[in-house]
């Protein structure tokens, strides 16, 4: 993963010349860097919702008697980037602060902090599971997540653990048949491989089954308890068939406690599209980032032309008019028109895309996975309308849904649709006239006009 970073753009400051300097600066959201003449200078880095603005707040005259920061005279370079997003913007926020001042410096001025998972110990001799935010490498496929925080990872590790017999105990185990075990024994919660009481292979198909039940959501145990209930149904042992949907519905519980993304972190692999840079793009262009083993890399601009989105007019709508429609291929500015160069929204799509994958390394630094993973978490668990931009993960066999990353691209460029004005029914009752039939003034015909229609004489 390349650790270097640049802005976008960068101006030479003088305070003589400041306010044709500040004027050149676009009134949009972005990450700026304010430099001194000295290269020992500290520079003050930060994210706004408006460049134009915040830099004048720190760069215009002072006012006498006021304690706002200013540093007009310890200015002398002026290095901004602008983004299309808080989700971009967080992200080259954490970039330039890891450039600047180094990837501590950076988690601590950022409030980052790894994320909470699940991690199965599978390669122990009693495997266990337990709630942790310390990442290895040796144990990176171990662990799904990321939670929202330790108390979301801990209720959802008691409820699965709840149907299995798993131990929870903490100390390397010495089995021994006098051991004298603990409570989940005494309430046969557990196997009690520390008494002896099974065998390695009976507590090896626990565990095998409780990864199982982590790797489908939970998808293999409700299956299989339903197909036992319909033949316990049909059997007409209907006690059983009563018990086992009552288990098959306290499995569905546990299940809806992890959200549907959590995932062992190697198979972290997904599309996040938010709205491009304004200065960057036109409006028909949207941001993908690329989250792969927990990094995320990023942006790569989409152009969604040819594929036309037709809600952009009302909130209000059926599943024909909910999302954008494919066109036809359509050339992008720049390239020849011919039928060879023209390229299909897909294979624009399909480029993009490649063109993320080949950014990723393979070998990623820990401290760096953890920083990416707190900035992914904090975007992702916000409330789902605080949360702008949407997720598409990977298809099982490792494609990408590209239709759905087009649609979900072109729902970015055209923003939120607007909301449909309310209809006056009372007043349009009161507007019906009576018109004449042009050329049958035997036929009447009743139109219904808004209120401030005047009818021609």
């Amino acid at each position: 993963m390349a650790t270097s970073f640049h802005f976008e753009h960068l101006v030479d400051f003088s305070p003589a010349d400041a306010g044709a300097i500040l004027r050149s600066v676009p009134a949009l959201p972005g990450v700026f860097a304010l430099r001194g003449a000295k290269a020992e200078d500290q520079p003050y880095v930060t994210r706004t919702a408006d460049l134009r603005r915040r830099i004048r707040r720190l760069l215009d005259p002072p006012e006498s008697q006021s304690k706002r920061l200013n540093l007009r005279d310890k200015v002398a370079r002026i290095e901004y980037t602008v983004t299309g997003s808080e989700f971009e913007s967080q992200l080259v926020l954490y970039r330039a602060a890891a450039a600047l001042f180094g990837h501590a410096e950076a988690r601590r001025r950022l409030k980052l902090h790894t994320p909470y998972f699940l991690r199965i110990t599978m390669t122990s001799t009693h495997p266990r599971v337990y709630a942790t935010n310390r990442l290895s490498k040796r144990g990176l496929a171990e662990m799904y997540g990321p939670f929202p925080s330790r108390v979301a990872a801990e209720r959802y590790c008691d409820a699965v653990l709840d149907l299995f017999k798993l131990r929870r105990c903490y100390e390397d185990l010495a089995p021994y048949p006098d051991h004298p075990g603990c409570v989940y024994g005494e309430m046969k919660k557990c196997l009690e491989p520390c008494k002896m009481a099974c065998t390695p292979e009976q507590y090896s198909a626990e565990a095998e089954a409780v990864k199982r039940f982590f790797d489908t959501r939970g998808e293999s145990m409700i299956v299989q308890i339903g197909l036992e209930r319909e033949e316990a149904a049909t059997a007409m042992e209907f006690e059983r068939a009563a018990a086992l949907h009552a288990q098959w519905q306290k499995v569905k519980a546990a299940a809806a406690l992890a959200d549907w993304f959590v995932r062992p972190v190697p198979k972290l692999r997904a599309i996040v599209v938010q709205a491009a840079a304004e200065e960057q793009s036109d409006s028909e262009q949207a941001a993908l980032f690329l989250l792969s083993g927990g990094c995320l890399v990023g942006p790569e601009r989409l152009s969604t032309l040819g594929v036309r989105a037709v809600r952009e007019q009302t909130s209000v709508g059926s599943s024909l008019f909910a999302q954008p429609l494919m066109l036809q291929a359509v050339p992008l500015e720049g390239e020849p028109v011919t039928p060879e160069a023209v390229r299909s929204p897909e294979d624009r799509a399909a480029a993009t895309l490649a063109a993320l994958d080949e950014q990723v390394s393979a070998a990623a630094d820990l401290a760096l996975l953890s920083d990416h993973l707190s900035i992914f978490r904090r975007w992702y668990y916000r409330p789902e309308k605080q949360r702008a931009g949407e997720l598409f993960p990977a298809n099982a066999d490792g494609s990408w849904p590209i239709r759905k990353i087009l649609r979900g691209a072109a729902r970015a460029a055209i923003g939120e649709p607007k909301v449909m004005a309310e209809t006056q029914r009372e007043a349009l009752k009161d507007a019906k006239v009576r018109i004449l039939h042009e050329g049958r003034p035997d036929v009447e015909r009743t139109v219904i006009v808004p209120p401030q229609y005047v009818p021609p004489k």
